[in-house]
């Protein structure tokens, strides 16, 4: 059987444009730690190391499954997001200055891939495809946690629409934001895809 996050998990990645409030369970993540705007060069060359990486761990647990009764023996691999906060001079200026971004890029790892078959498969990745900053690549774990996120469709430069409507259901909760930092979950490949029609699931600790 395939595990297909869009529809095992459907609640954490596909909803309507309306903010609700959810558990997210414990994932695991193979990431890279970057400074800077998304724009640039440095964050499109994080984007691709990280899916070779990914589908280097996909390949190595399917061959992994061949002899053993599994109850997924593949999976889709899961989509890019993003842990977004300001480094402290960001913090500290009037207006947002995108080149004082500090954020992880990562791509989940399923609960099920044991934890030995990733770094033997990223170290055979990387040298097969010569991916040195695979290297850098991070394993991150995140706590199971209770957040407030929305569909966002539409421009990045327009999310901030979207996070006040979190902002108003959490409030009516009786909750607050844990931080300013915020996740975003990339439904849609900006590459290929109108500004006005991407999918991004916006995303906040709450407590």
């Amino acid at each position: 059987m395939k595990y297909e996050w869009r529809k095992q998990e459907k609640e954490f990645y596909t909803m309507k444009k309306q903010p609700k409030i959810v558990t997210i369970p414990k994932q695991r993540f193979m990431s890279l730690h970057g400074i800077g705007d998304p724009n640039g060069k440095d964050f499109n060359e994080k984007i691709q190391i990280l899916y070779p990486a990914s589908y280097g761990v996909k390949g190595a647990y399917k061959k992994y499954c061949l002899d053993k009764d599994v109850e997924f023996e593949d999976y889709v691999v899961f989509p890019l997001e993003g842990v977004w906060s300001l480094t402290t001079k960001g913090q500290q200026m009037d207006h947002l200055d995108k080149n004082e971004f500090e954020y992880d890029i990562m791509i989940r790892i399923p609960d099920f891939v044991p934890n030995e078959l990733i770094q033997v498969s990223l170290d055979e990745t990387r040298d097969k495809k010569n991916l040195s900053g695979i290297s850098k690549i991070e394993i991150k774990e995140y706590p199971e946690m209770q957040v407030g996120q929305i569909l966002h469709i539409g421009s990045y430069d327009d999310e901030p629409t979207s996070f006040e409507k979190i902002d108003e259901l959490v409030g009516k909760e009786g909750k607050s934001r844990t931080s300013k930092i915020h996740r975003e979950i990339y439904l849609s490949d900006a590459r290929r895809v109108a500004p006005d029609k991407l999918k991004t699931v916006l995303r906040y600790q709450i407590k």
